[in-house]
């Protein structure tokens, strides 16, 4: 792993953010297991966000679940002592801990009590309502930050929170390289099974309220309320009003991954000038029952720092994330480009259009391949003969830049070679990614997965490589790699 490179002194807002989404669910979003072994192992790629719904276990105890469902509840303390053991084990930048609270005041001093006493000289406690900036991910160094709405405040979401649609239509995680090869998490036909029972689905619970059934709630917990070190909310009047600056305060608001692309339809400059200073969350449509995920390039094209991600799930949406966070040492925080700090009156700069003038070319070429006869078996791919082998290159990020390329097949051969050479001039080269899939040719059937890579734009040194693949789970192959060339002009 590379190091730690880039400025870690600027306020926390000015970096993209390694963003999970329900962290403790085990695989779908309908009936799957809650447990906080999920949680570790996001905590172990990287994450650096890490979401726990918080509602009443009985009269006197707190769980985590994912409420109006079928999953099966875990207990909170044992998600705060995984967070705890597994915060700072690969990067030593803070952890946020977002919390969606569906409790009385009662239960939400019990949470204040079991955080501050599991986490205790690790919490951050900031006063975001009264402050122009906040910490750098340098000065927060090996810290907590607990990030959730105010008491008081959720009693006002069901007055302000704007709903999804509901429409299915084209899902956003849909592109030049085509649909998911196949379901990520469970059968369609066993989700079918649950939704007959669930509903209301297409709302993150935070944009919710809570303690729905205690009118008590109005009496605020003072000391779960100092725990937050980044307030969330949205206020009243719409998604213009959603998106004002206030000059003394700093905010986190949450959107869904439709309402991102109706906001940046409709108020792009906005939208980035609020990511300028406060946190952008986005989370996955309700509809995304088998934990799928959505393009993340909207979201960084507009500055958001936290683009939350069903991490127990896998495709290409999944291995993007993946590839962005590779940047910087892997620490789970990417600096923001200037331009995205630096924004114009009307926001125009900021989404460069089919004839925007290359600012980088980045010339690929796709040498040779090894590895699969070791990590494979040898009947795999084919039965009775060798593999047929072919490589999909392309780059992901602005929407000018998008583009996917192939090299021809090599027929029956462990060890195939193409070389082959693909250009790609890049508009926006510092949200650029380089995809790289490995597909077996079946005449008959479907093409087998033979290996797959998201490398940034900005990591990759000239010269020539030998590039490691990973499977579906984005787990690293013990032996299968290309060789590659680089080289930009």
């Amino acid at each position: 792993m590379f190091l730690v490179h880039q400025n870690m002194d600027a306020p926390l807002s000015h970096y993209f953010i390694f963003t999970g989404h329900n962290s403790y669910l085990t695989g779908n979003q309908l009936s799957s297991n809650c447990s906080e072994l999920p949680i570790a192992d996001a905590l172990r790629r990287g994450v650096r966000v890490v979401e726990l719904d918080l509602w009443p276990r009985g009269t006197d105890d707190v769980c985590v679940k994912h409420g109006r469902t079928l999953t099966k509840e875990v207990k909170l303390g044992k998600c705060l002592e995984s967070i705890k053991a597994n915060a700072f084990a690969i990067s030593k930048y803070p952890v946020i801990i977002t919390l969606e609270d569906h409790l009385t005041p009662k239960l939400q001093f019990k949470v204040a009590k079991m955080i501050t006493q599991t986490f205790g000289d690790m919490l951050y406690y900031h006063d975001s309502q009264g402050c122009q900036e906040f910490p750098s991910p340098e000065e927060l160094k090996e810290k907590i930050l607990i990030s959730t709405k105010p008491p008081k405040e959720y009693l006002e979401a069901n007055d302000t929170k704007e709903k999804d649609n509901g429409e299915k239509g084209k899902d956003s995680d849909e592109d030049v390289w085509g649909k998911e090869p196949e379901d990520l998490i469970s059968t369609q036909s066993d989700l079918d099974k649950v939704t007959s029972s669930v509903n209301d689905l297409n709302q993150d619970d935070e944009e919710r309220g809570s303690c729905e059934s205690d009118t008590s709630c109005q009496l605020q917990a003072p000391e779960y309320k100092r725990l937050i070190a980044i307030h969330a909310g949205k206020p009243k009047g719409g998604l213009r009003m959603a998106l004002k600056v206030d000059p003394n305060k700093i905010r986190r608001l949450s959107l869904s991954e439709q309402l991102l692309e109706k906001a940046v339809a409709s108020y792009g400059a906005d939208v980035i000038r609020f990511t300028q200073k406060n946190f952008l969350r986005i989370y996955p449509k309700g509809t995304r029952f088998n934990s799928s995920n959505y393009k993340p390039q909207i979201g960084w094209m507009s500055g958001a720092q936290m683009i939350a991600f069903n991490m127990q799930g896998y495709g290409r949406a999944l291995w993007l994330m993946e590839g962005m966070f590779r940047a910087n040492g892997g620490c789970g925080y990417v600096k923001k480009p200037d331009f995205l700090m630096d924004a114009s009156p009307n926001g125009q700069d900021f989404y460069p259009k089919d004839n925007s003038s290359p600012k980088k070319t980045l010339k690929v070429k796709v040498c040779m391949g090894d590895g699969w006869l070791l990590d494979f078996k040898k009947t795999h791919f084919d039965s009775y003969s060798p593999p047929d082998f072919f490589v999909r290159v392309g780059i992901a990020g602005a929407p000018v830049d998008e583009v996917m390329e192939k090299t021809k097949i090599e027929y029956d051969t462990w060890t195939p070679i193409w070389n082959k050479e693909f250009t790609f001039p890049l508009a926006v080269p510092e949200l650029a990614l380089l995809r790289v899939e490995v597909h077996e040719h079946d005449v008959n059937e479907k093409d087998d997965f033979g290996g797959q890579t998201c490398l940034p734009v900005s990591e990759i040194r000239q010269g020539i490589r030998a590039v490691p693949l990973f499977n579906r789970k984005g787990v690293k192959y013990s032996s299968t790699r290309l060789l590659m060339r680089f080289e930009f002009v």
